[in-house]
């Protein structure tokens, strides 16, 4: 190995040099300036999604077990986004209720951390890589559960993510041991030529896929879901909900149409059974929901069963398109949670009750929380409308026409629970509405650059066609 075999690890370096220099920073900045090392942090990581566009070799090193190629590298990248629109969304979060408690650096830290796991386990060529890489992106991101010390609900959501984490982490593991029995290697190339469907590797697929299907919050393995995203810190629910639940679908996406393809007979029934259960739980239970936090979090289980949809079909269109929704997804859904930060920010209120009468004190902050749920629901011109279109499309091209006409039932139900939103805020009268405010620059950033992700991505079709290409490696 060379020092240019180490640059195909560029994302995991420079993430790793942003975490080595803040804490540095928080070394030597004094108490009362570390409010700056939000503008650090939030600079570096900007740095670090721009340059982590620019083209990269498709390669492998140490011994196969780090991989990357044109589609892992543009996935970092939509993680990137995700991540650093996040950021500015927290900002105000951060300034006014972290900094004082002399955790900001904490925070970031720890978020940075999570993301590098994430990395590995995209680029993972055998289960080892994939499993620390998935253990080093789910620890932390239980501290920042917990983040808010004070409350009660905050501890309750680390104590519940890290236990739920932790059996499923087990579970999984033991699934790992299964496969490395009946194959006699830890290395995907290696178990994708020689796994057959015997009884050992059936159950070693279904423990492994247990592993992965609590981090998408996939039925049954979503009880954690609402009420961590309801006691953790709303910065922190948005990246369970986009970024990590982003990660954990694309790398079961690649395991399943590389390592399991000889397995396609067992598991595509299987998630076709998980994909209608999951669709109508998350929506029937999301109409209940008057907590913004539950109900985003009720959509975000609606929206991984939708996510199935591709899944199941096991070709490239399939896995195109899944990635097309899960770009789509992180705009769509950082929009919805970066409002109720916004807001819960300035007023403290997080029910649905509250926004009765936002549009006439707030209609910006209306606008885009609009422009999100119709997104989410799959309403046109907006990206969501293409991202399930492809979805049904892929699932019908391979004849599974009841599992589409269920989706399209479930589409209707979950448009209905978003229209109950957008009536608070535009029909709705309230004599104690939610006040004027003005967010500050972050916020207002983090906005728009997801109001124009959702409108170009609804408009832009090039980029479904070059994330097409970009997944024949996968086929």
């Amino acid at each position: 190995m060379d020092i240019g075999d180490f640059l195909l690890m560029r994302h995991e370096l420079i993430l790793l040099a942003i975490i080595l220099l803040l804490i540095v920073a928080e070394i030597f900045i004094p108490n009362h300036k570390k409010g700056s090392i939000i503008h650090l942090a939030i600079f570096l990581f900007g740095i670090h999604t721009v340059v982590g566009f620019l083209p990269l070799e498709e390669s492998s090193i140490f011994g196969g077990m780090f991989r990357t190629n044109g589609m892992i590298h543009f996935f970092k990248s939509v993680l990137n986004v995700g991540v650093f629109i996040l950021l500015l969304q927290s900002a105000d979060w951060l300034q006014e209720k972290i900094v004082q408690q002399n955790k900001g650096t904490e925070f970031f830290i720890l978020l940075f951390s999570s993301l590098l796991g994430m990395y590995f386990m995209i680029s993972a060529g055998d289960f080892l890589m994939f499993y620390l890489g998935l253990e080093l992106s789910t620890l932390p991101v239980a501290a920042l559960a917990a983040f808010e010390v004070t409350k009660r609900k905050s501890s309750e959501a680390g104590i519940k993510l890290i236990l739920s984490a932790a059996l499923a982490s087990g579970v999984s593991l033991f699934g790992i041991s299964l496969l490395y029995a009946t194959s006699g290697s830890i290395y995907f190339n290696d178990i994708m030529e020689v796994i057959t469907a015997t009884n050992l590797s059936i159950l070693g697929l279904i423990l492994f896929f247990t592993g992965l299907a609590f981090k998408i919050s996939l039925v049954p393995f979503h009880f954690w879901t609402a009420d961590v995203y309801e006691g953790a810190p709303i910065s922190v629910a948005s990246y369970l909900s986009v970024i990590s639940k982003g990660a954990a679908v694309f790398i079961l996406l690649i395991l399943l149409f590389t390592v399991f393809k000889p397995l396609m007979h067992i598991w595509e029934n299987m998630v076709y059974v998980i994909a209608i259960a999951t669709m109508f739980i998350g929506n029937l239970f999301a109409i209940r929901q008057q907590n913004m936090k539950r109900f985003l979090a009720f959509s975000s289980i609606a929206q991984a069963g939708f996510i199935l949809l591709g899944i199941v079909t096991g070709n490239q269109l399939g896995f195109a398109t899944v990635v097309y929704f899960v770009l789509v997804y992180v705009f769509s859904n950082l929009a919805a949670f970066g409002v109720v930060q916004a807001i819960s920010l300035q007023t403290g209120k997080e029910n649905m009750n509250d926004y009765e009468g936002l549009y006439r004190t707030n209609p910006k902050l209306s606008l885009v929380m609009m422009l999100a749920l119709f997104s989410l629901a799959g309403i046109p011109p907006v990206a969501g409308f293409f991202g399930k279109f492809f979805l049904f499309t892929a699932a019908a091209s391979k004849g599974y026409y009841i599992l589409v006409f269920l989706a399209v039932v479930n589409v209707t139900i979950s448009l209905y629970y978003y229209l109950l939103v957008i009536r608070a805020m535009f029909l709705r009268k309230s004599d104690s509405a939610i006040p004027f405010f003005k967010n500050k620059l972050y916020m207002r950033l983090g906005l728009i650059l997801t109001v124009l992700g959702i409108l170009t991505l609804g408009l832009y079709s090039p980029l479904y066609e070059y994330i097409f290409e970009l997944s024949n490696i996968f086929n």
